[in-house]
């Protein structure tokens, strides 16, 4: 049987291998415990070590094989609104949880697969972004992409894509896509520019990020970044102050003593100078800090920034300080944004409607597959050139996949659209070699072949032609459709009608 393969088959053989390699995750299917999808940005799980992709696989010493067992670990736990400790086992070591609520992740189960799927899918946000009046060059925008991209791993969020595209008149705008979590933070981690200034009267002492005045932030040591008291406000919530450590620059140090230097004593308040450090966000004033008249004129890098959180409840304050302090915390790091933004355009896709996508596809591909088959069944009545069909249709969405797990393309709606119309393609090519091969005895087979091969060649070359605008139509957003349909029509015309033309020609020989 192997002598009857032709090179063509052996090809697509060799395709499909490679393919379902790059695709299905072998060793998941040996792994136990249950993946952390996403966790919550500003939150005390994210301060304390949890991060994206952690697999957990224990919690106080019982086994977690599956989202149930970690479900029925969690019962029970945090109920008491006093502070617990947990020992979270994830593969490669441990995480020693100290809260009075439960962490804010979700989990999953560990994947079975390579393919990475896209917010339409898996639930998540999509902003589509541009500088605020006026029009970025290519190198603004990739400069722009870069700087958001640290400033939303900061926040914890890895699971997203951020990137530069632009549209079909050549404006440039920069993408951010979250999969698998929706933040509610979002808009205000992206429109918001987060200029920080510290400014004693009307001088600027310091500005936010490492290269500029700030060496260094403290974050997640609880000796010098910290949430202090927790009071009942005179509207009848709370009030929650934190404080954490930063470290200035030489020059901004220097700066500080030079501009102190020339304050006198408040004289209400002599145990403090003059005039406050006032701290400013995107130009809106955030806090007001006293400064001890012993550092009046004292050149010193270690500072204290403090701040507030309300809430209804305690912890509400204690979450909202917590938020808050990890926003200030972030932005001292990595800086302002070049730009002030604004959003054209943001999605939000439920989780659970990611799901009904996924199932109305798969049951939309099947029957489409099926239908076709049944009107070659009916029209060549011959079985075996319809398993055939079938046979060559899997194989291209398979080898689509492939490469899209190879490529850690993100599939989503569009991508899945292509691979439909990949689908419809491929059944029309085939069906022209069925019938070049069925007519015109007169002409030899191999003469037949090369004439339905001089069809599929001219509708492939319209077909790529016709693709290539819509990489950049909408600004990008419709990448995914242009990208499939492209990669399975190339492997179609390439590797599978000329394994599918060898199986007709196999079938006709016989």
């Amino acid at each position: 049987m192997a002598s009857k393969l032709t090179w063509k088959i052996w090809l697509l053989i060799i395709f499909l291998i490679l393919s379902i390699l790059s695709i299905f995750n072998f060793s998941a299917f040996f792994k136990h415990g249950v993946s952390i999808s996403s966790v919550e940005p500003n939150s005390t799980a994210f301060s304390q070590g949890f991060k994206q992709d952690q697999i957990i696989t224990a919690i106080d010493g019982q086994s977690i094989r599956s989202i149930e067992d970690y479900t029925s670990a969690m019962q029970g736990k945090f109920q008491s609104n006093q502070t617990e400790k947990s020992i979270f086992t994830i593969r490669g070591g441990e995480i020693i949880y100290f809260s009075d609520h439960l962490p804010e992740i979700t989990v999953a189960g560990i994947s079975k697969t390579k393919l990475k799927l896209g917010l339409d899918l898996v639930g998540g946000s999509r902003a589509l972004i541009q500088a605020e009046g006026q029009q970025l060059s290519s190198s603004e925008t990739s400069e722009l992409v870069d700087i958001t991209s640290n400033r939303l791993n900061e926040f914890g969020l890895t699971d997203l894509k951020v990137r530069q595209v632009s549209d079909l008149q050549g404006n440039n705008y920069m993408l951010v896509e979250i999969a698998g979590a929706t933040p509610d933070n979002l808009k205000d981690l992206i429109s918001q520019q987060g200029k920080f200034e510290a400014k004693i009267g009307n001088e600027t002492v310091f500005v936010g990020g490492k290269d500029k005045d700030i060496a260094s932030v403290c974050r997640g040591d609880p000796t010098c970044a910290r949430i202090d008291s927790v009071q009942q406000s005179s509207d009848g919530g709370y009030v929650a102050q934190f404080s954490f450590g930063i470290t200035l620059s030489p020059e901004a140090a220097a700066r500080h003593a030079a501009i102190t230097g020339n304050l006198s004593v408040n004289a209400s308040n002599p145990q403090y100078l003059s005039e406050p450090l006032d701290l400013y966000l995107d130009d809106s004033l955030v806090e007001s800090l006293l400064i001890g008249k012993d550092l009046k004129g004292r050149v010193t890098t270690q500072i204290s920034v403090s701040g507030s959180g309300t809430g209804a409840t305690q912890d509400e304050a204690l979450k909202s300080a917590e938020e808050e302090m990890h926003k200030l915390q972030t932005i001292l790091i990595t800086g302002s944004l070049p730009y002030k933004l604004e959003i054209v355009k943001l999605d939000t896709i439920s989780s659970l409607l990611g799901k009904d996508f996924i199932r109305t596809i798969l049951l939309a591909g099947v029957i489409a597959l099926l239908g076709a088959s049944l009107v070659v069944l009916v029209r060549y009545r011959n079985i075996k050139s319809s398993l055939a069909l079938i046979l060559t249709s899997v194989s291209e969405i398979l080898i689509i996949l492939g490469i899209a797990a190879l490529i850690e393309w993100n599939l989503d709606l569009p991508s899945i659209a292509g691979i439909l119309a990949t689908i419809g393609t491929g059944f029309d090519d085939q069906i022209v070699i069925l019938d070049e091969t069925s007519h015109e005895k007169f002409l030899s087979l191999k003469q037949r072949l090369k004439r339905a091969f001089a069809i599929i060649l001219g509708a492939y070359f319209t077909a790529l032609v016709s693709m290539f605008p819509l990489l950049w139509a909408g600004a990008g957003l419709l990448k995914g459709f242009a990208f499939t349909t492209i990669v399975g029509i190339t492997a179609g015309v390439f590797i599978t009608r000329p394994a599918f033309s060898d199986i007709v020609r196999k079938m006709l020989e016989d």
